[in-house]
């Protein structure tokens, strides 16, 4: 994803796509105009590149090869040749954790060499079938194991940023989480307060469905209760099942480490107030947290929400926020079936879009590090004259977008309608807040740490609090 985004930025270069084989991106590929082998199998690389003329052609193909061959600095330490999990860790047995980052079908296999290896994984595959999620956490689970994920796109484990994973200091607050960019949200939050992680176990986006049953959720409380550095726990997760909230309850009832929840739900909606009800039973005072005023555009009449979200999580949490005042949100992943967007985004009324899920990218970078699509959306808002609030996530830490609100900051400053922003970061980040914050405002944007906060000003501006 990051050598896509890199040569695609090369002048010359009108179109590239570096990516696995799979039929998707294929089809992407021919979508070019080229001519892709069509026995090209998944887990072969795909390359295709278009340009202005063969020099700059030329010149491209070398920079894909040089990014692709390109080896961080070690020392004196060899690459490792090792062509399986299980391979590289009977080379390496001090290596407690394997991560697994191969395409969906083939994931299991790998996880599954790590698991018999006695050794925790994190699965940041996306698009594992159901089944082998739940026979992956079965066996991890019988070998006294950990396994994060599938689709596990955030974790902090002893202090060792994996993923999309933000710059906290360390702490007595252990995060489990069945999402990513709530886990980000709440550590953030945490930080901003003088509070730590000692973990942040990131579980999967499905381990709270009906389905897996918490299977990893269940082991990673366990996990934490025997951790010494650990004192509180808190629970993160998009709307879990009921029946399966239950019974993590129910286990979290027989600790002796508290547990929190900020699983999102109608009738707990707020991330933000989550993190402020543990901060005051841990005795810590609840800060004021970070804003930007940005710009005061005039709110036109009939104004409606537009959420462009990169983060699923924040995307539910501003519809669970929205639904009260609002009533109905289309998405494409709606809290109510009845209510999907499809892939009609740029439908009239009150509309979030959650652009990281899945079928958004397939074949290309998260909206964390590209944020083609969403810039898309949004010159289209622009141009349908549909009177708006726009709110956005922007969210940073290692594996996002160096510099997001450069990328941003040119398609705000041209728009007519109010920008709210929830800013998801730390000044430890390489991006830094302060930094992008003070670049959004100067663009235009009203920032928020809170998201939360950031949807209810949105609704204040367009007259719909309740």
């Amino acid at each position: 994803m990051q050598v896509s985004k890199a040569i695609g930025a090369r002048e010359g270069v009108t179109a590239v796509l570096v990516a696995m084989a799979t039929p998707l991106n294929l089809e992407l590929a021919a979508g070019m105009g080229l001519s892709p082998d069509p026995g090209a199998k998944p887990d072969q690389l795909l390359i295709a590149l278009t340009a202005t003329d063969e020099a700059e052609l030329s010149a491209a193909v070398a920079a894909v090869e040089a990014a692709l061959t390109a080896r961080e600095d070690r020392g004196s330490a060899q690459a490792i040749a090792s062509r399986t999990v299980g391979a590289a860790l009977d080379e390496q047995p001090e290596t407690p954790l394997a991560i697994v980052s191969v395409p969906g079908p083939y994931a299991v296999a790998e996880a599954m060499d790590a698991v018999a290896a006695g050794r925790s994984v994190l699965v940041f595959s996306d698009g594992v079938p159901v089944e082998h999620e739940i026979a992956l956490k079965q066996a991890a689970h019988d070998a006294g194991v950990l396994v994060m994920g599938p689709d596990c796109g955030t974790a902090i484990v002893a202090g060792v940023f994996l993923g999309f994973a933000n710059v906290v200091r360390p702490g007595p607050v252990g995060l489990v989480a069945a999402s990513g960019t709530g886990a980000q949200q709440v550590s953030c939050l945490l930080d901003a307060a003088g509070v730590g992680v000692s973990h942040v176990l990131g579980v999967g986006g499905r381990d709270l469905s009906a389905a897996v049953g918490g299977l990893a959720t269940l082991d990673a409380l366990r996990m934490l209760e025997e951790d010494t550095a650990t004192e509180r726990v808190l629970l993160v997760s998009k709307p879990p099942a009921p029946e399966v909230a239950e019974r993590v309850a129910a286990a979290s009832a027989e600790l002796s480490t508290p547990v929190s929840s900020a699983a999102l739900s109608a009738d707990s909606p707020d991330l933000t107030a989550a993190v402020e009800a543990l901060l005051r039973d841990m005795g810590v005072a609840v800060p004021t947290w970070p804003t930007r005023p940005g710009a005061a555009r005039a709110v036109p009449a009939g104004a409606v929400l537009k959420g462009f979200y990169s983060g699923g999580t924040l995307a539910d949490e501003a519809m669970l926020v929205a639904a009260p005042a609002l009533g109905d949100v289309r998405s494409n992943t709606p809290l109510r079936p009845e209510l999907d967007l499809g892939a009609d985004f740029a439908a009239r009324g009150h509309v979030v879009v959650d652009f990281g899920d899945d079928a958004l990218t397939v074949g290309r970078a998260h909206p964390m590090i590209d944020p083609t699509l969403r810039l898309e959306a949004i010159a289209t808002l622009s141009a349908s004259g549909e009177p708006a609030v726009l709110l956005l996530d922007v969210v940073l830490g290692h594996g996002a977008d160096p510099d997001p609100a450069g990328a941003l900051a040119p398609a705000l400053r041209d728009l007519q309608i109010p920008v709210v922003v929830a800013l998801v970061g730390t000044e430890g980040d390489p991006q830094g807040w302060s930094a992008q914050a003070d670049a959004l405002a100067a663009a235009g944007a009203a920032v928020f740490a809170s998201n939360s906060a950031a949807t209810r000003h949105a609704l204040d501006l367009i007259g719909a609090t309740k």
